[in-house]
Protein backbone atom coordinates (compact mmCIF):
# COMPACT_ATOMS: atom_id res chain seq x y z
CA UNK A 1 0.00 0.00 0.00
CA UNK A 2 2.56 2.49 0.77
CA UNK A 3 3.75 2.50 -2.76
CA UNK A 4 0.32 3.49 -3.97
CA UNK A 5 0.80 6.66 -1.46
CA UNK A 6 1.47 10.35 -2.09
CA UNK A 7 4.79 11.15 -1.53
CA UNK A 8 5.87 11.72 2.47
CA UNK A 9 2.37 9.56 3.38
CA UNK A 10 2.77 6.44 5.27
CA UNK A 11 0.80 3.63 5.76
CA UNK A 12 0.22 2.53 9.36
CA UNK A 13 -2.30 -0.01 11.28
CA UNK A 14 -4.95 1.26 13.05
CA UNK A 15 -3.96 -0.49 16.27
CA UNK A 16 -0.74 1.55 15.98
CA UNK A 17 -2.05 5.12 16.06
CA UNK A 18 -4.95 4.96 18.65
CA UNK A 19 -5.29 3.39 22.12
CA UNK A 20 -8.42 2.07 23.41
CA UNK A 21 -10.80 1.64 26.55
CA UNK A 22 -13.83 -0.38 26.20
CA UNK A 23 -16.50 1.03 28.10
CA UNK A 24 -18.98 -0.61 31.01
CA UNK A 25 -22.55 -0.39 32.40
CA UNK A 26 -21.85 2.10 35.60
CA UNK A 27 -23.20 0.97 38.96
CA UNK A 28 -25.66 3.79 38.95
CA UNK A 29 -27.52 5.07 36.02
CA UNK A 30 -30.62 7.66 36.44
CA UNK A 31 -32.87 9.76 34.19
CA UNK A 32 -32.15 13.23 35.31
CA UNK A 33 -28.96 15.00 36.04
CA UNK A 34 -27.64 14.94 39.15
CA UNK A 35 -24.36 15.93 41.19
CA UNK A 36 -21.74 12.88 40.81
CA UNK A 37 -23.63 12.09 37.71
CA UNK A 38 -22.36 12.66 33.70
CA UNK A 39 -23.50 11.68 30.50
CA UNK A 40 -24.43 8.10 29.46
CA UNK A 41 -22.91 7.68 26.09
CA UNK A 42 -24.67 4.66 24.93
CA UNK A 43 -25.36 3.98 21.27
CA UNK A 44 -28.01 6.30 21.21
CA UNK A 45 -26.20 9.35 22.46
CA UNK A 46 -23.06 8.75 19.97
CA UNK A 47 -25.27 8.69 16.81
CA UNK A 48 -27.80 10.87 17.61
CA UNK A 49 -26.11 12.73 19.91
CA UNK A 50 -29.17 12.94 22.22
CA UNK A 51 -27.91 11.74 26.11
CA UNK A 52 -31.30 10.12 27.99
CA UNK A 53 -29.07 8.57 31.38
CA UNK A 54 -27.15 10.12 33.19
CA UNK A 55 -24.08 7.63 34.93
CA UNK A 56 -22.08 7.61 38.55
CA UNK A 57 -19.09 9.04 37.80
CA UNK A 58 -17.05 6.76 40.67
CA UNK A 59 -18.14 3.54 38.72
CA UNK A 60 -18.06 4.45 35.31
CA UNK A 61 -15.25 4.71 32.47
CA UNK A 62 -15.04 8.52 31.38
CA UNK A 63 -14.18 9.56 28.23
CA UNK A 64 -11.41 12.57 27.28
CA UNK A 65 -12.16 15.30 25.47
CA UNK A 66 -11.02 14.48 22.46
CA UNK A 67 -11.77 10.56 22.66
CA UNK A 68 -13.70 9.00 19.46
CA UNK A 69 -16.50 6.87 20.52
CA UNK A 70 -17.04 3.21 17.80
CA UNK A 71 -19.84 1.36 18.54
CA UNK A 72 -18.89 -2.01 19.06
CA UNK A 73 -21.86 -4.30 19.43
CA UNK A 74 -25.23 -4.11 17.80
CA UNK A 75 -26.70 -3.51 14.39
CA UNK A 76 -24.68 -0.53 14.09
CA UNK A 77 -21.34 -2.12 15.18
CA UNK A 78 -18.97 -0.09 13.59
CA UNK A 79 -20.33 3.46 13.20
CA UNK A 80 -17.81 6.07 15.03
CA UNK A 81 -19.08 9.35 16.88
CA UNK A 82 -17.36 12.18 18.78
CA UNK A 83 -17.43 15.62 20.48
CA UNK A 84 -19.18 14.69 23.27
CA UNK A 85 -17.94 13.75 27.04
CA UNK A 86 -18.91 11.47 29.62
CA UNK A 87 -19.30 7.98 30.72
CA UNK A 88 -18.53 5.22 28.04
CA UNK A 89 -21.10 3.04 27.77
CA UNK A 90 -20.87 -0.87 27.57
CA UNK A 91 -21.24 -1.05 23.90
CA UNK A 92 -18.65 1.69 23.02
CA UNK A 93 -15.23 1.67 22.32
CA UNK A 94 -13.39 4.60 22.89
CA UNK A 95 -10.14 6.00 20.93
CA UNK A 96 -7.49 8.01 21.51
CA UNK A 97 -5.01 9.52 19.05
CA UNK A 98 -1.38 9.15 19.35
CA UNK A 99 0.27 12.31 17.95
CA UNK A 100 -2.28 12.16 14.90
CA UNK A 101 -5.64 14.79 14.49
CA UNK A 102 -8.66 13.07 15.99
CA UNK A 103 -10.75 14.19 13.36
CA UNK A 104 -8.59 12.43 10.51
CA UNK A 105 -8.56 9.27 12.37
CA UNK A 106 -12.85 9.25 12.78
CA UNK A 107 -12.92 10.59 9.09
CA UNK A 108 -10.96 7.46 8.32
CA UNK A 109 -13.09 5.10 10.22
CA UNK A 110 -16.68 6.35 9.37
CA UNK A 111 -15.29 5.62 5.43
CA UNK A 112 -14.90 2.16 7.00
CA UNK A 113 -18.37 1.63 8.44
CA UNK A 114 -19.61 -0.42 5.18
CA UNK A 115 -16.67 -2.85 5.42
CA UNK A 116 -16.72 -2.79 9.75
CA UNK A 117 -20.51 -3.43 9.63
CA UNK A 118 -20.81 -6.37 7.35
CA UNK A 119 -17.78 -8.35 8.84
CA UNK A 120 -18.96 -8.51 12.26
CA UNK A 121 -18.17 -11.27 14.72
CA UNK A 122 -21.27 -13.21 16.73
CA UNK A 123 -24.07 -15.49 15.90
CA UNK A 124 -26.39 -13.52 18.07
CA UNK A 125 -25.77 -9.51 18.77
CA UNK A 126 -22.95 -8.68 16.25
CA UNK A 127 -20.12 -7.50 17.36
CA UNK A 128 -17.12 -5.57 15.62
CA UNK A 129 -14.33 -8.05 14.42
CA UNK A 130 -11.15 -6.64 16.26
CA UNK A 131 -9.19 -8.46 13.46
CA UNK A 132 -10.62 -6.48 10.61
CA UNK A 133 -10.89 -3.22 13.24
CA UNK A 134 -7.25 -3.16 14.65
CA UNK A 135 -5.57 -4.09 11.01
CA UNK A 136 -7.52 -1.89 9.05
CA UNK A 137 -4.84 0.42 6.99
CA UNK A 138 -4.63 4.03 7.70
CA UNK A 139 -2.91 6.07 4.90
CA UNK A 140 -1.08 8.15 7.22
CA UNK A 141 -0.14 11.87 5.74
CA UNK A 142 1.71 14.54 7.14
CA UNK A 143 0.42 15.96 10.23
CA UNK A 144 -0.08 19.70 8.40
CA UNK A 145 -1.68 18.08 5.49
CA UNK A 146 -3.96 16.11 8.61
CA UNK A 147 -4.98 19.33 9.39
CA UNK A 148 -5.32 20.60 5.95
CA UNK A 149 -7.62 17.45 5.19
CA UNK A 150 -9.64 17.82 8.24
CA UNK A 151 -10.15 21.39 7.68
CA UNK A 152 -11.42 20.94 3.90
CA UNK A 153 -13.28 17.55 5.05
CA UNK A 154 -15.95 19.18 7.38
CA UNK A 155 -16.09 22.16 5.33
CA UNK A 156 -17.01 19.96 2.26
CA UNK A 157 -19.26 17.96 4.50
CA UNK A 158 -21.33 20.83 6.25
CA UNK A 159 -22.66 21.69 2.85
CA UNK A 160 -23.68 18.01 1.94
CA UNK A 161 -24.92 17.79 5.19
CA UNK A 162 -27.21 21.46 4.77
CA UNK A 163 -28.31 19.72 1.18
CA UNK A 164 -29.31 16.87 2.81
CA UNK A 165 -31.56 18.55 5.45
CA UNK A 166 -32.93 21.07 2.31
CA UNK A 167 -33.96 17.89 0.32
CA UNK A 168 -35.29 16.18 3.44
CA UNK A 169 -37.66 18.90 3.61
CA UNK A 170 -39.18 18.69 0.28
CA UNK A 171 -41.35 15.45 0.88
CA UNK A 172 -43.11 17.01 3.52
CA UNK A 173 -43.70 19.78 1.55
CA UNK A 174 -44.95 17.55 -1.56
CA UNK A 175 -47.49 16.12 1.09
CA UNK A 176 -48.91 19.75 1.85
CA UNK A 177 -48.98 20.32 -1.64
CA UNK A 178 -51.13 17.19 -2.46
CA UNK A 179 -53.50 17.96 0.06
CA UNK A 180 -53.64 21.48 -0.75
CA UNK A 181 -54.51 20.28 -4.23
CA UNK A 182 -57.55 17.66 -2.87
CA UNK A 183 -58.44 20.78 -0.53
CA UNK A 184 -59.51 23.23 -3.57
CA UNK A 185 -60.55 20.50 -5.65
CA UNK A 186 -62.99 19.42 -3.42
CA UNK A 187 -63.97 22.23 -2.12
CA UNK A 188 -64.90 23.42 -6.04
CA UNK A 189 -62.06 26.25 -6.34
CA UNK A 190 -59.94 24.11 -8.75
CA UNK A 191 -62.44 24.44 -11.08
CA UNK A 192 -64.03 28.06 -10.66
CA UNK A 193 -63.04 28.64 -14.06
CA UNK A 194 -64.42 25.89 -15.67
CA UNK A 195 -68.16 26.68 -14.07
CA UNK A 196 -67.82 30.07 -15.72
CA UNK A 197 -66.97 28.83 -19.22
CA UNK A 198 -69.37 25.46 -18.73
CA UNK A 199 -73.02 27.41 -17.35
CA UNK A 200 -75.16 25.08 -18.60
CA UNK A 201 -73.67 22.38 -16.10
CA UNK A 202 -76.81 20.75 -14.94
CA UNK A 203 -77.44 20.78 -11.13
CA UNK A 204 -77.89 18.01 -8.81
CA UNK A 205 -80.27 16.15 -6.59
CA UNK A 206 -79.06 16.48 -2.72
CA UNK A 207 -78.93 18.67 0.23
CA UNK A 208 -77.92 22.37 0.10
CA UNK A 209 -77.39 22.60 3.48
CA UNK A 210 -73.34 22.31 4.61
CA UNK A 211 -72.94 19.42 7.50
CA UNK A 212 -70.71 21.01 10.35
CA UNK A 213 -67.30 21.03 10.08
CA UNK A 214 -67.42 21.18 5.92
CA UNK A 215 -66.38 23.90 3.39
CA UNK A 216 -69.14 25.38 1.76
CA UNK A 217 -70.13 24.42 -1.96
CA UNK A 218 -70.70 25.67 -4.95
CA UNK A 219 -74.25 26.69 -6.32
CA UNK A 220 -74.54 23.29 -8.78
CA UNK A 221 -73.11 21.17 -6.10
CA UNK A 222 -74.93 19.12 -3.45
CA UNK A 223 -73.85 16.79 -0.45
CA UNK A 224 -74.83 13.58 -0.17
CA UNK A 225 -74.21 10.55 2.29
CA UNK A 226 -71.43 8.08 0.71
CA UNK A 227 -73.72 5.52 0.38
CA UNK A 228 -75.90 7.29 -1.79
CA UNK A 229 -73.07 7.59 -4.62
CA UNK A 230 -72.22 3.99 -4.97
CA UNK A 231 -74.02 1.08 -5.79
CA UNK A 232 -72.06 -1.13 -3.44
CA UNK A 233 -70.95 -0.55 -0.28
CA UNK A 234 -68.98 -4.04 1.08
CA UNK A 235 -67.02 -4.78 4.72
CA UNK A 236 -64.55 -6.91 4.02
CA UNK A 237 -64.20 -10.62 5.63
CA UNK A 238 -63.69 -11.11 9.40
CA UNK A 239 -61.97 -13.86 8.74
CA UNK A 240 -58.26 -13.88 9.18
CA UNK A 241 -57.23 -15.40 5.39
CA UNK A 242 -54.64 -18.60 5.04
CA UNK A 243 -51.75 -17.49 3.53
CA UNK A 244 -49.93 -19.40 0.97
CA UNK A 245 -46.72 -19.64 -0.66
CA UNK A 246 -48.41 -18.98 -4.57
CA UNK A 247 -52.14 -18.62 -5.52
CA UNK A 248 -54.52 -15.94 -6.06
CA UNK A 249 -53.65 -12.04 -4.82
CA UNK A 250 -55.46 -11.12 -1.32
CA UNK A 251 -54.64 -7.27 -0.64
CA UNK A 252 -53.50 -5.90 2.89
CA UNK A 253 -54.00 -2.54 4.51
CA UNK A 254 -50.17 -2.21 4.41
CA UNK A 255 -50.56 -2.28 0.29
CA UNK A 256 -53.13 0.90 0.45
CA UNK A 257 -51.01 4.24 -0.21
CA UNK A 258 -53.15 7.45 -1.17
CA UNK A 259 -54.57 7.59 -4.54
CA UNK A 260 -53.17 3.35 -5.34
CA UNK A 261 -52.23 -0.02 -4.35
CA UNK A 262 -48.53 -0.62 -3.81
CA UNK A 263 -48.63 -4.23 -5.04
CA UNK A 264 -44.37 -4.75 -4.89
CA UNK A 265 -44.82 -6.79 -1.09
CA UNK A 266 -48.06 -9.10 -1.86
CA UNK A 267 -49.74 -12.23 0.20
CA UNK A 268 -51.91 -14.79 -1.47
CA UNK A 269 -54.67 -17.26 -0.37
CA UNK A 270 -55.45 -20.58 -2.13
CA UNK A 271 -58.44 -20.62 -5.02
CA UNK A 272 -61.09 -22.07 -1.86
CA UNK A 273 -60.17 -19.08 0.37
CA UNK A 274 -60.43 -16.39 -2.45
CA UNK A 275 -63.80 -17.68 -3.99
CA UNK A 276 -65.09 -17.84 -0.53
CA UNK A 277 -63.92 -13.85 0.36
CA UNK A 278 -65.40 -12.93 -2.92
CA UNK A 279 -68.74 -14.02 -2.38
CA UNK A 280 -70.39 -11.00 -1.05
CA UNK A 281 -68.90 -9.08 -4.06
CA UNK A 282 -65.86 -9.90 -6.58
CA UNK A 283 -63.41 -6.94 -6.58
CA UNK A 284 -62.65 -5.40 -9.88
CA UNK A 285 -61.13 -2.82 -11.27
CA UNK A 286 -62.32 0.81 -10.62
CA UNK A 287 -63.19 0.02 -7.51
CA UNK A 288 -62.45 2.17 -4.07
CA UNK A 289 -60.75 -0.10 -1.06
CA UNK A 290 -60.86 1.85 1.77
CA UNK A 291 -58.69 1.30 5.04
CA UNK A 292 -61.36 1.63 7.87
CA UNK A 293 -59.11 0.06 11.34
CA UNK A 294 -55.47 0.28 12.80
CA UNK A 295 -52.41 2.25 12.14
CA UNK A 296 -53.63 2.80 8.66
CA UNK A 297 -56.65 4.09 8.73
CA UNK A 298 -58.62 6.22 6.58
CA UNK A 299 -56.18 5.79 3.34
CA UNK A 300 -58.24 5.20 -0.36
CA UNK A 301 -56.47 3.44 -3.20
CA UNK A 302 -58.47 2.36 -6.18
CA UNK A 303 -57.78 -1.16 -8.28
CA UNK A 304 -55.70 -0.58 -10.99
CA UNK A 305 -56.63 -2.29 -14.62
CA UNK A 306 -55.78 -5.97 -15.00
CA UNK A 307 -55.66 -6.68 -11.21
CA UNK A 308 -57.38 -9.44 -9.70
CA UNK A 309 -57.70 -9.61 -5.87
CA UNK A 310 -60.05 -10.68 -2.58
CA UNK A 311 -59.66 -8.65 0.40
CA UNK A 312 -57.63 -8.89 3.40
CA UNK A 313 -59.22 -7.59 6.70
CA UNK A 314 -59.48 -3.90 8.06
CA UNK A 315 -61.03 -2.58 4.69
CA UNK A 316 -64.06 -1.46 2.57
CA UNK A 317 -64.96 -1.70 -1.22
CA UNK A 318 -66.98 1.00 -2.30
CA UNK A 319 -68.29 0.78 -6.01
CA UNK A 320 -69.67 3.88 -7.56
CA UNK A 321 -72.97 4.68 -9.24
CA UNK A 322 -71.79 5.27 -13.33
CA UNK A 323 -73.03 9.15 -12.84
CA UNK A 324 -70.41 9.11 -10.02
CA UNK A 325 -66.66 9.32 -10.76
CA UNK A 326 -64.75 6.84 -8.91
CA UNK A 327 -61.68 8.77 -8.91
CA UNK A 328 -63.37 12.09 -7.70
CA UNK A 329 -64.43 9.91 -4.38
CA UNK A 330 -61.17 8.34 -3.70
CA UNK A 331 -59.85 12.20 -3.92
CA UNK A 332 -62.24 12.80 -1.36
CA UNK A 333 -61.70 10.42 1.06
CA UNK A 334 -58.36 11.07 1.04
CA UNK A 335 -58.66 14.79 1.52
CA UNK A 336 -58.02 16.31 4.83
CA UNK A 337 -61.38 17.57 5.53
CA UNK A 338 -62.38 13.78 5.97
CA UNK A 339 -58.83 12.78 7.64
CA UNK A 340 -60.53 15.59 10.14
CA UNK A 341 -63.79 13.39 10.31
CA UNK A 342 -61.95 10.46 10.83
CA UNK A 343 -59.73 11.92 14.02
CA UNK A 344 -62.93 12.84 15.44
CA UNK A 345 -64.40 9.28 15.24
CA UNK A 346 -61.49 7.75 16.21
CA UNK A 347 -60.88 9.95 19.31
CA UNK A 348 -56.88 8.86 19.50
CA UNK A 349 -57.82 5.42 20.24
CA UNK A 350 -55.01 3.03 20.71
CA UNK A 351 -56.58 0.60 18.45
CA UNK A 352 -58.45 3.21 15.81
CA UNK A 353 -61.77 1.95 13.73
CA UNK A 354 -64.19 3.03 12.10
CA UNK A 355 -67.71 1.61 12.36
CA UNK A 356 -69.23 0.87 8.56
CA UNK A 357 -72.25 2.89 9.62
CA UNK A 358 -70.12 6.37 9.85
CA UNK A 359 -68.47 5.59 6.69
CA UNK A 360 -71.24 5.12 4.76
CA UNK A 361 -72.76 8.42 6.17
CA UNK A 362 -69.85 10.18 5.40
CA UNK A 363 -71.09 13.60 4.00
CA UNK A 364 -69.71 13.39 0.11
CA UNK A 365 -69.92 16.46 -2.21
CA UNK A 366 -71.56 15.82 -5.39
CA UNK A 367 -70.16 18.25 -8.45
CA UNK A 368 -72.06 18.09 -12.17
CA UNK A 369 -70.69 15.01 -13.81
CA UNK A 370 -68.57 17.04 -16.59
CA UNK A 371 -67.16 18.57 -13.81
CA UNK A 372 -66.47 15.19 -11.81
CA UNK A 373 -64.19 14.59 -14.50
CA UNK A 374 -62.49 17.85 -15.14
CA UNK A 375 -61.65 17.69 -11.54
CA UNK A 376 -60.27 14.37 -11.47
CA UNK A 377 -57.90 15.46 -14.87
CA UNK A 378 -56.51 18.25 -13.16
CA UNK A 379 -55.85 16.86 -9.93
CA UNK A 380 -53.93 14.05 -11.25
CA UNK A 381 -51.88 16.57 -13.92
CA UNK A 382 -50.67 18.24 -10.92
CA UNK A 383 -50.26 14.66 -8.81
CA UNK A 384 -48.27 13.83 -11.62
CA UNK A 385 -46.32 16.79 -11.21
CA UNK A 386 -45.42 16.46 -7.93
CA UNK A 387 -45.05 12.48 -8.67
CA UNK A 388 -42.06 13.82 -11.23
CA UNK A 389 -40.48 16.12 -8.21
CA UNK A 390 -40.75 13.07 -6.33
CA UNK A 391 -38.37 10.66 -8.24
CA UNK A 392 -35.67 13.88 -9.09
CA UNK A 393 -35.78 14.26 -5.40
CA UNK A 394 -34.60 10.49 -5.42
CA UNK A 395 -32.01 10.97 -7.33
CA UNK A 396 -30.53 14.28 -6.17
CA UNK A 397 -30.79 12.48 -2.29
CA UNK A 398 -29.04 9.17 -4.39
CA UNK A 399 -26.56 11.62 -5.78
CA UNK A 400 -25.52 12.87 -2.43
CA UNK A 401 -25.46 10.28 -0.45
CA UNK A 402 -22.87 9.52 -2.89
CA UNK A 403 -20.65 12.28 -2.36
CA UNK A 404 -19.51 11.29 1.02
CA UNK A 405 -17.98 8.15 0.08
CA UNK A 406 -15.99 9.61 -3.08
CA UNK A 407 -14.60 12.79 -0.49
CA UNK A 408 -13.29 10.56 2.09
CA UNK A 409 -12.01 8.16 -0.90
CA UNK A 410 -10.16 11.61 -2.36
CA UNK A 411 -9.08 12.64 1.10
CA UNK A 412 -7.24 9.78 1.79
CA UNK A 413 -5.42 8.96 -0.86
CA UNK A 414 -4.28 12.79 -1.40
CA UNK A 415 -6.49 14.17 -4.21
CA UNK A 416 -8.15 16.62 -2.08
CA UNK A 417 -5.84 19.33 -0.79
CA UNK A 418 -2.30 20.25 -2.13
CA UNK A 419 0.64 18.65 -1.03
CA UNK A 420 3.40 20.64 0.75
CA UNK A 421 6.88 19.25 0.02
CA UNK A 422 7.85 20.79 3.58
CA UNK A 423 5.76 19.29 5.74
CA UNK A 424 7.21 16.68 7.81
CA UNK A 425 7.10 12.91 6.63
CA UNK A 426 4.51 11.00 8.27
CA UNK A 427 7.46 8.44 8.64
CA UNK A 428 9.07 10.21 11.10
CA UNK A 429 5.31 11.27 12.89
CA UNK A 430 4.87 7.12 13.00
CA UNK A 431 8.39 6.68 14.46
CA UNK A 432 7.61 9.38 17.12
CA UNK A 433 4.64 7.21 18.14
CA UNK A 434 5.75 3.81 17.78
CA UNK A 435 8.67 5.05 20.50
CA UNK A 436 6.48 6.61 22.40
CA UNK A 437 3.65 3.37 22.71
CA UNK A 438 7.14 0.97 23.27
CA UNK A 439 8.26 3.03 26.49
CA UNK A 440 5.06 3.20 28.13
CA UNK A 441 5.05 -0.41 27.63
CA UNK A 442 8.13 -0.82 29.67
Amino acid sequence: MSDELPQGWASARLEEIVTARKGKKPALLRDTPANGFVSYLDIHAIEKNVVRQFAEVKSSKLAAKDDLFVVWDGARSGWIGGGITGAIGSTIMALTAQQVESAYVRHFIAGQFQNLNTNTRGTGIPHVDPEVFWNLEVPLAPLAEQRRIVAKVETLLSKVDTCQQRLAKIPKLLKRLRQSVLAVACSGRLTADWREENPNASDVNGSEDTPDGFPALPETWRWKELATVCTNVVDCPHSTPKWTESGRLCVRTTNFKPGFLELSEVRYVSNATFNERIERLRPQPGDILYSREGGILGIACIIPPGVELCLGQRMMLFRTKSDFNAAFLMHWLNSRVILRRVQELTGGSASPHLNVRDIKSFPTPVPPFPEQQEIVRRVESLFALADQIEARLKTAASRIGGITPSLLARAFTGKLVPQDPTDEPAEKLLERIKSKKASHAH
